[in-house]
């Protein structure tokens, strides 16, 4: 008689959904979908791609092997930031290295730096390009003459504002060569700061690594950041070079990557002693001046790159802004509540695995509250850039 009663009930309940479904309109049933189907897509994305970041096990430190290294640095008017951080470079605990700057056409006092660096640093090669050349942009034209000029076929690139605060650094990022391995994609956090823009910088930094490195552990790497990237040499010259995207100011980490990379030659370094970590920009303005010009890239991915970044991107905006209307108008609230309770409580998950990973703890709170806002801003960014003329780097 119970289960008499139980098959009733149930039926009952099915009836009166159904009931609610037929009284819904055309229009709240299509936004119903969506949000269900952009609910499922987030739901996707966290578990199948950003998880696999997000559970990975590190590999031990001290079973890496150490092939020779050649450092890439192309520095322009970087006096003060070479001052600060060369040192923590040419001091590197590793058998084997070079580090070769590259002063590009520089107006201050870093030639007169660099000479004296190399007085103290055997391990230091400088290359001077006296003059702008007009028709390269970027730091595309100085990081070729640099890679040209290094010795070993490991290279290691970074950026003058740039400092790694462990001596293993090198043996971190080198040390995930294998026999078939050409590109080593490294995570380049910011210095921790005192302020809401220095976490949304911060917060920004991790966003756009957990997609870079969980999308190169599923076999589908599109992009590195120049700040902490390694690769081969003969890959780079075997490719050759930049030349397929010279015209581009910026791309020269991600469009090259976007070019080169496979699911058989890339891997990623995360031990915490092979992160590089930058200065981050101290006024709202330049950090969105930066960001356009990493965003301009975006547009020369492969195709299938641009629908996978575009399909989370979007499905995220549909996600918050449906919620948001049914919650609004009543459309059944309690299946809503529970798949955006259910999507936050995945993301609160993934997240904390990988800002532990990334050394960022203190950032989990913020990742989770500060989204939507990331979310209305990257696409206005976006929008903007297509219409604006392109940023060259300096």
């Amino acid at each position: 008689m119970a289960l008499t009663f139980y098959f009733c009930n149930h039926k009952k309940y099915a009836t009166v959904n159904l009931s609610i479904l037929q009284s819904l309109t055309v229009i709240e049933l299509v936004l119903l979908g969506l949000f269900t189907v952009s609910a499922l897509i987030q739901l996707v994305y966290y578990w199948l791609i950003f998880g696999r970041l997000a559970f990975i096990k590190i590999p031990v430190l001290n079973n890496l092997p150490r092939p020779p290294v050649s450092v890439i640095i192309a520095a322009r008017n970087e006096y003060y930031n070479l001052q600060e951080n060369l040192p923590a470079i040419l001091e590197q605990d590793y058998p084997d290295f070079e580090v070769v700057v590259v002063n590009h056409a520089s107006t201050d006092e870093s030639a007169v730096l660099l000479k004296e660096y190399q007085s103290k640093y055997p391990k230091l090669k400088v290359v001077h390009i006296e003059k702008e050349l007009n028709f390269f942009h970027g730091k595309k034209f100085p990081l070729s003459i640099g890679i040209k000029s290094a010795k070993n076929d490991v290279l290691l690139l970074t950026d003058a504002d740039c400092k790694p605060l462990s001596k293993n650094w090198i043996r971190a990022m080198a040390g995930n060569y294998a026999d078939d391995t050409e590109l080593v994609l490294g995570y380049g956090p910011y210095i921790s700061e005192k302020g809401l823009l220095n976490r949304f910088i911060r917060y920004d930094t991790f966003v756009v690594a957990m997609q870079y490195l969980s999308f190169a552990l599923i076999g589908m790497p599109y992009m590195g950041v120049g700040r902490n990237l390694s690769y081969r040499r003969s890959m780079f010259f075997r490719n050759k070079g930049f030349t397929s995207h010279y015209q581009i100011a910026s791309g020269d980490d991600d469009l090259f990557i976007n070019q080169v990379a496979n699911k058989r030659n890339t891997k990623i370094a995360l031990q915490k002693e092979s992160f590089s970590y930058s200065a981050p920009k101290q006024s709202f303005g330049e950090w969105i001046r930066q960001k356009r010009r990493h965003l301009t890239t975006g547009k020369n991915y492969k195709f299938k790159f641009k629908i996978l970044l575009g399909t989370f991107g979007f499905s995220q905006l549909l996600f918050y802004f449906l919620g948001a209307l049914l919650l609004a108008i009543q459309v059944f609230p309690w299946f809503i509540l529970g798949l955006l309770l259910l999507r936050f409580f995945t993301q609160s998950i993934v997240n904390k695995k990988i800002l532990d990973k990334f050394q960022e703890k203190h950032l989990y709170l913020f990742s989770l509250v500060s989204e939507l806002f990331y979310v209305l801003l990257i696409p206005m960014l976006v929008f903007a850039g297509v219409f604006s003329k392109q940023i060259r780097w300096k």
